[in-house]
């Protein structure tokens, strides 16, 4: 491959989480974290947009090996960055929050035996009433009504029987409201959604909105696949959403979003390891030469491993290899070979790589041109 004649555009890639990238089990369709890898190395940004709360975007990043990037959680109204380094595996960058008295007073009126869940960052929940096992993330805290309103909200759930038809009534106390089902429905910040809180990720990132992509397959979608250049609904979507993004893709049961992360890769030898493919889509995505440039962390292992590629006379960062984290010089080495990419070496003895210093990112850094520089 030659990243001369085989390039890909920067793009922000959306992604839903429950029913796009897990299933009703909480289980990833296999494949899913191997394609997101690839996804990354070909230099797309991949961006978690959900429902969830915080608490519970956090496991199923960690599992989908999305540890660094960025993440939007309750429907838009938290926005981080996910970070391994940090103490909690994030930073919160936005927090959009309104006072819930109003609406859940209004709720009240209208369904007395109303649940109401009002969102603790991080944590869980402070609740008038105990919710089953899995209905909420994170931990619950009994609490009486003037506790629940007391303070700004990021998010709150409502569930009653037949809610959904008060969602204009509420939505009049200036808040946002997303019906999840006939008896639930997701609170917010007037005008907040996954399409605002995206669209704030996609400026700081400076990608242009023509190089976006999202894929969902719920309602609380339907603003991000309005926003993205190019939207795809799940093939088990209801028809609103589905009549609504440009594409449909098979079904979550199908691993649907396999397909679609596939269209934004080169390529690659199939045979290859996660390793190996990853470093050839970098070469291959990437607009100018390559090198891979890795951090040592407190051992002998790497703790971070990246392609850089030259562009108008300036080494910047094109993409991680996420496989790379963890592995030795070596192996980046070997891979390297089995994708078909040779490197500099010595002229003499066992004509061992020729690896070059670079400083930053660690207590040791050194990169391995692909090609001769």
């Amino acid at each position: 491959m030659n990243a001369a004649t085989t390039t890909c555009t920067r793009t922000l890639v959306a992604l839903d989480i429950d029913g796009t990238l897990v299933d009703d089990g909480n289980k990833i369709p296999s494949g899913t974290v191997d394609a997101l890898d690839l996804v990354r190395a070909a230099g797309h940004e991949i961006v978690l947009a959900t429902g969830r709360s915080l608490i519970g975007l956090m496991p199923i990043a960690v599992r989908l090996g999305l540890t660094d990037g960025w993440g939007v959680c309750s429907n838009g109204a938290l926005t981080v960055r996910l970070d391994r380094s940090a103490p909690s595996g994030f930073d919160v960058v936005t927090a959009r929050t309104f006072y819930p008295g109003p609406v859940i007073r209004r709720a009240m009126e209208m369904v007395p035996v109303v649940r109401i869940a009002v969102e603790e960052v991080g944590w869980g929940w402070r609740t008038n009433t105990p919710f089953e096992p899995g209905e909420l993330n994170g931990q619950q805290k009994l609490v009486p009504l003037g506790d629940l309103v007391a303070q700004p909200a990021t998010r709150v759930v409502l569930v009653g029987p037949g809610i959904r038809r008060f969602t204009d009534a509420l939505q009049a106390t200036g808040v946002t409201v997303t019906p999840m089902g006939p008896d639930w429905l997701d609170v917010g910040a007037r005008d907040v959604n996954k399409a605002v809180a995206l669209d704030g990720v996609r400026m700081g990132l400076d990608i242009p909105a023509e190089r976006t992509l999202a894929i969902g397959d719920g309602v609380n979608d339907l603003d991000m696949l309005t926003w993205a250049a190019r939207s795809v609904a799940m093939g088990h979507a209801p028809a609103i959403v589905r009549s609504a993004a440009d594409e449909t893709t098979g079904t979550i049961d199908q691993a649907g979003a396999l397909s679609v992360l596939t269209s934004l890769v080169p390529t690659v030898d199939a045979s290859l390891s996660p390793l190996a493919a990853q470093i050839a889509t970098a070469e291959a995505s990437a607009p100018g030469p390559v090198v891979l440039r890795v951090w040592h962390g407190a051992g002998p292992d790497l703790s971070r491993c990246e392609a850089w590629t030259l562009q108008t006379g300036h080494w910047v960062r094109h993409a991680p290899i996420p496989s790379g984290v963890g592995t030795t010089m070596r192996a980046i080495e070997t891979a390297a070979l089995a994708a078909g990419l040779p490197y500099p070496r010595g002229d003499e003895g066992r004509r061992r790589a020729q690896w070059r210093s670079v400083t930053g990112h660690g207590t040791a850094g050194f990169e391995l041109p692909l090609s001769s520089l």
